[in-house]
């Protein structure tokens, strides 16, 4: 049966860099995270309203806004959280580099667990604090990929860091840590006195039947020493928007936090807190759910094509993210792509991916795919690769 998200809007004809202007029109873009479907009616319904009003001036975050924050995470989770626990930031890239700022120095960095978010690493240079890693630990079941913790490693490094920089949802391996894991994580935190900052933009974007737990609501002493991320941004395909939100429990953490998106003049913009209100309403969530839909079929699609036609390359099953992980080094191996799979895509296939070494060192070789697109251009992009290596 087709699909409302089969027909997409045409993003080439523009007059500014975006996921299909980047490349030339040869190449199809399976890269940036972002999707190509169009936000749920709703949502555009309300922007539509605001651009008619006329008049786009200054907005600051409501109460109203924070309630409707917060009672999403009642209606998701269980989790009781009072609207001024909320903190509106820019998107959840400055949201944990302001934590980062806040919480951390010189002389005591963060941690992160690579392969992870490019955002993740490019920190230690915008802000001029150490950078620690815990690589996560790969294992290979036939062609299947899986990661765990690397636990000597994490409770080595978490003694030199200000912060723990969790990405849950994991991006890009897909995994969503399990409840004894996050349990275990945060307790070596609070041994060591390191605040936990907990991306999870993925954590709407559920594949098949997953489920999720913010780490924030494991205990109450967990959630004094966190600062969990938020954003309608992934989950309803706004993100140039730039709409975020920090929910911190601690007031003395929020205070400092606060003060940080303060000094630095991080204001939201009128339209995206529009977006948030009416994305994290619930009144998408007929929309989200046709969506998890479509991109469980895509990334099932996509694991069945590549077992069967791209044998040589390996992979993770994501539980959520529209966000696929390729190990391509067995081609690397044999001489098929040469030394880097991206540029050998790009210029073989036509294809252009995100390379998968920006995600630190454990990502060479690798490449991450976006399926959060159309059916007939995911196939016509699977097509293009298995033609490139055996053509």
């Amino acid at each position: 049966m087709p699909s409302k998200f089969d027909k997409l809007p045409d993003r080439r004809n523009s007059n500014v860099l975006n996921k299909w202007t980047t490349y030339p029109k040869d190449v199809l873009p399976m890269w940036v995270a972002d999707m190509d479907f169009r936000a749920p009616p709703p949502i555009l319904n309300a922007l539509h309203r605001a651009i008619d009003h006329g008049v786009l001036g200054y907005e600051s975050p409501s109460k109203v806004l924070r309630k409707t924050v917060t009672a999403r995470m009642e209606q998701l989770y269980g989790w009781k959280v009072a609207p001024e626990m909320v903190v509106a930031v820019t998107g959840i890239v400055s949201g944990f580099s302001i934590a980062v700022r806040a919480f951390c120095s010189p002389k005591r960095g963060y941690l992160i667990q690579p392969p992870v978010y490019n955002e993740f690493h490019a920190i230690k240079d915008n802000l001029g604090v150490p950078k620690y890693e815990a690589p996560l630990v790969k294992t290979l079941h036939g062609n299947r990929l899986h990661y765990e913790i690397n636990w000597d490693g994490f409770e080595k490094q978490i003694k030199k860091a200000g912060i723990f920089l969790l990405c849950n949802p994991h991006n890009p391996v897909g995994l969503i840590f399990p409840r004894r894991d996050l349990l275990r994580m945060a307790r070596i935190c609070l041994e060591n006195e390191a605040v936990i900052v907990s991306d999870e933009i993925h954590s709407e974007l559920l594949l098949g039947e997953k489920k999720f737990v913010p780490l924030a609501t494991l205990s109450s002493e967990i959630a004094e020493q966190s600062i969990t991320l938020v954003a309608p941004s992934k989950t309803f395909n706004v993100p140039g928007l730039f709409c975020g939100f920090a929910i911190i429990p601690n007031p003395v953490l929020r205070e400092k936090y606060a003060k940080m998106v303060d000094k630095l003049r991080l204001h939201v913009s009128s339209l995206g807190l529009t977006a948030a209100r009416v994305g994290f309403s619930g009144q998408c969530d007929g929309w989200l759910k046709e969506l998890r839909t479509y991109l469980t079929a895509n990334r099932d699609f996509l694991i069945d094509s590549v077992s069967e036609r791209i044998p040589e390359i390996c992979f993770t099953k994501p539980d959520a993210t529209y966000l696929a992980w390729l190990d391509c080094n067995e081609l690397i191996k044999q001489g098929r792509v040469g030394p880097s799979p991206f540029d050998f895509f790009l210029k073989h296939a036509k294809v252009a991916f995100s390379d998968g070494k920006i995600f630190g060192k454990e990502g060479e070789g690798f490449v991450r795919m976006n399926f959060g697109c159309s059916r007939s251009t995911l196939s016509k992009a699977l097509e293009r690769v298995e033609y490139s290596l055996y053509s």
